[in-house]
């Protein structure tokens, strides 16, 4: 923010609240778990916590929301998003949804744990959700408590912060805040259930609108509101796209969908991009947005892994792998496709922006594969086959993903030291991305160094300095990413009562393209401790 004339204190904070205000509200005001049909969102207010104490909070997304925050206030912001607190102007309310989990329609699912408290408009006439996560029960919470605890709020919270200094496209998340109570959970699922400390995340975004918003209604047939919430999604979050008074026309929908699918392919390649695994691409976990959502049982790679999964309910099938993220993605495309044809009622034209959405994925990682090896533009007749000769190299021995992007740039391209290099000496400055060096056979040495030279080669062709690489490669390649047992670190302390780390991460997460020296500790490869650990290898939907 370049004044701080347009910033708030809390109790003056601007609230529009149009979703509540445009939308069918449930007409029943009752908090008891039910169908409801004919509505986008049920009222209900968050369920009081005894002690609510603040964790940790984002100040880029204070600034966004222009919130002035003195320490003074530190008790009643932890008030107010803990729940325990409503100010004037908002107006919570939960939303029905439906949704595919693991490829199975769930029908209705709704926010069970989750309560959007308003939505702030800032000085730019930005339009920001405010959202609690794990702040009681509401009418979508089936059998559970819709509580939340500090191993997963930690997770949240960093992590939503993390991908958008990584630039990429996610929902925010503005606090932790511890709520002074206990909250049963099986880790596990295996029938050893723990008392854990509770807590409460507020996330922000402009809309928390999912693709299961709009299965919910398709499949009870109500295609007058499946109508309203499209109209309403074009109006607010594709103004571009509305015209004026009028009301959306065929052409409108097929234009908002293609974009749909371009904001998705786009998201899906930056999770690619820096090794992201989300875990639960089910499709009530699909942002309308692009914006990666709903961060439960995600992961970093760590060894280069295409089959990995983070998410131990998807151990069997891994259904939601790393390499099959984008194909998942087009799935669940399909679904909305499905859901939004009795708008359009033309199959083709839903078909063409599907078949849009794999090629404009391909030229969105095309293009990122580029920045990552330092080249100008992705050349296809000849890229192709050495960038799949690479993530087959990837997999000779165990190699860390991050690390070998980001000490790619170390590695010289110069023809005269390439030529007159050994293989060992080529593979001098990738040396500490490999976890198990006995896995360096001279023959794998052998095919890495093939695979380098032909690098080095192709990437004097591109024409760019070796300068110009070089600061390619190191905007596009993180050093610092929320790697699992990093996490599980700041977990570890702050259920000690120790936040220090959970801080500290933030602040360097802050910068993650940065060298950042006296951090280093933070850019390590995965430790041996960690390689089996719970919640620093698979991870349950266990909140």
């Amino acid at each position: 923010m370049s004044t701080t004339t347009s910033q708030h204190g809390l109790e003056s904070l601007p609230f529009e609240n149009r979703f509540a205000r445009e939308l069918p509200a449930d007409p029943i005001s009752e908090n008891t778990r039910r169908q409801i049909s004919e509505a986008c969102y049920s009222r209900v207010l968050p369920t009081p916590v005894t002690e609510p104490s603040l964790v940790a909070y984002s100040q880029e997304v204070l600034d966004l929301l222009e919130i002035n925050l003195p320490e003074s206030d530190h008790q009643l912001f932890a008030d107010v998003f803990s729940g325990n607190r409503i100010l004037s102007g908002m107006d919570p309310f939960a939303m029905c949804y439906g949704g595919h989990q693991f490829g199975n329609w769930a029908g209705q699912l709704g926010d069970g744990r989750a309560i959007n408290l308003g939505e702030v408009v800032n000085s730019r006439a930005e339009n920001w959700t405010l959202q609690l996560k794990g702040a009681g029960p509401t009418p979508y919470s089936r059998t559970a408590d819709g509580l939340a605890v500090l191993r997963s709020s930690v997770r949240e919270f960093l992590c939503s912060e993390a991908m958008y200094h990584l630039g990429v496209p996610t929902t925010r998340a503005l606090s932790l805040v511890l709520t002074g109570e206990q909250v049963m959970r099986d880790m596990f699922y295996d029938g050893h259930p723990q008392l854990e400390p509770g807590a409460v995340v507020c996330r922000v975004a402009p809309s928390f609108v999912r693709f299961g918003s709009f299965q919910i209604f398709a499949a009870r047939q109500d295609l007058v509101n499946l109508r309203r919430l499209a109209d309403y999604t074009i109006r607010h979050d594709f103004p571009h796209l509305d015209h004026a008074d009028d009301t959306p026309t065929k052409e409108t929908y097929i234009a908002w969908f293609a974009e749909v699918c371009k904001t998705t392919a786009e998201m899906i390649a930056h999770w690619m991009r820096v090794g992201f695994v989300h875990g639960v691409m089910n499709t009530d976990n699909m942002s309308i947005l692009g914006l990666t959502i709903d961060y439960g049982p995600y992961g970093w790679l760590e060894d280069y892994d295409p089959d990995w999964t983070p998410n131990t309910t998807d151990a069997t099938g891994r259904r939601y792998r790393f390499g099959q993220q984008p194909q998942i993605a087009l799935w669940n495309l399909l679904q909305l496709a499905n859901a939004i044809y009795p708008l359009v009622e033309d199959a083709k034209p839903l078909e063409a922006a599907l078949d849009d959405y794999s090629s404009l994925f391909k030229e969105s990682w095309h293009r990122m594969l580029a920045q990552k090896l330092g080249w100008a533009h992705f050349r296809p007749d000849t890229d192709d086959s050495l960038t799949d000769q690479l993530f087959s190299v990837l997999q000779l021995a165990e190699t860390d993903m991050t690390l070998f992007f980001r000490s790619l740039a170390n590695v010289s391209i110069d023809a005269d030291r390439v030529d007159a290099a050994s293989n060992d000496q080529l593979l001098t400055p990738l040396r500490d991305v490999f976890y198990r060096h006995e896995q360096l056979t001279d023959e794998v040495q052998g095919q890495i160094a093939e695979w380098l030279r032909a690098y080095a080669a192709r990437s004097r062709a591109d024409g760019s300095t070796p300068e110009e690489r070089r600061v390619r490669m190191l905007s596009a390649n993180p050093k610092y990413v929320l790697r699992n047992y990093l996490a599980q670190m700041a977990i570890d302390k702050a259920e000690q009562g120790d936040m220090e780390l959970v801080g500290k991460l933030l602040d360097v997460l802050r910068h993650p393209y940065d060298d950042q020296p006296e951090n280093d500790e933070f850019s390590a490869k995965r430790p041996d401790w960690a390689r089996h650990r719970p919640g620093c290898s698979m991870l349950s939907c266990s909140s």
